[in-house]
């Protein structure tokens, strides 16, 4: 077994971490632990990770966290979780505390940068220039891949904090500490729950508090096609995975919202704009698999130029 064709990665949710092995898409090991506090959680994540290097080994790593993230490699802060509703993680530097002492490449983005770059190599984004993954859990977020690439500009997309023409329809205030009524304020998991007072998936289908948030991950659905044109939206988490008449039923009101604006998007092709990820809830742990590989490819493509 080649050392050079093992990846770890690190995928840091806001409920739960999850630590991989793998060789491409082949997961060799994986560890999930609940996230907690920091010095818990990381110190766990770390743990697993010596133990796989004092083993078969590895040669790279990939960490893909929650945000909002430090994406930018020229700050001093970098790879560090900016301000966040998760209590205690705010200023965290995520990467730092993964990485020191490992001696490998490594490379840290966003959970859903990664998780739409997996999707491009290896799921249902194969072949698409272009591409959005979203990933409705605990919180809500975007990943976007241009030419194959994630983007990250000031800082990285924050499609969760979005404010949308929905929110005036509807009578729930929202929960984000920062904004209230945003897109993760009105539709996430944690916004769900604090909605119908349980659980989403113990809610009937029939329910008739459902047609808000129907209607607003619609609007949100379009307003990203208007925004970036991406070919494929990639719908993924955990209420995207499991509640998928939610996003079925808000993926059909699509090109009634659009108006025939658009001819790409129409009743007959939004099935195949708008769709499950490939990889299922493994997008993100073989997100950070990705990065890693990210990570060795431009290690190896420095060290060719420098002989």
């Amino acid at each position: 077994m080649l050392v050079d064709d093992i990846i770890a990665g690190v995928e840091l949710g806001g409920t739960k971490a999850v630590a991989v092995l793998a060789r491409g898409q082949t997961i060799l090991g994986k560890t999930q632990i609940p996230t907690t506090n920091p010095k818990d959680t990381l110190g766990a994540l770390r743990a697993q990770l010596a133990q796989w290097q004092s083993g078969s080994g590895f040669s790279a790593l990939g960490i893909g966290s929650f945000g909002p993230l430090r994406v930018g490699s020229e700050y001093a802060d970098y790879g560090s979780i900016l301000s966040t509703p998760k209590p205690g993680w705010s200023g965290v530097n995520v990467a730092q505390e993964l990485t020191a002492g490992l001696g490998r490449p490594w490379m840290i983005d966003t959970d859903v940068n990664g998780a739409a770059l997996a999707e491009a190599w290896w799921g249902a984004g194969q072949g698409v220039k272009s591409l959005c993954y979203i990933t409705i859990g605990t919180g809500i977020g975007g990943g976007f891949l241009i030419r194959g690439m994630p983007i990250h500009g000031a800082l990285h997309p924050e499609i969760g904090h979005l404010r949308l023409g929905c929110q005036h329809e509807d009578r729930f205030l929202g929960i984000c500490p920062f904004h209230g009524n945003c897109v993760e304020g009105l539709f996430s998991g944690a916004a769900l729950k604090a909605r119908f007072g349980v659980p989403a998936e113990q809610v009937s289908v029939d329910d008739p508090r459902w047609p808000p948030i129907i209607s607003g991950l619609a609007e949100l659905f379009a307003t990203i096609i208007l925004m970036a044109s991406p070919q494929k939206i990639l719908v993924g988490g955990g209420v995207g995975l499991g509640l998928p008449f939610l996003v079925e039923r808000a993926r059909d009101s699509v090109p009634g919202l659009l108006g025939g604006y658009l001819p790409t998007i129409t009743e007959e092709t939004i099935r195949s704009v708008i769709a499950s990820p490939g990889l299922g809830a493994n997008a993100g742990p073989l997100g950070a698999i990705a990065l890693g590989k990210l990570a060795l490819d431009e290690a190896r493509s420095k060290v060719r130029k420098e002989s």
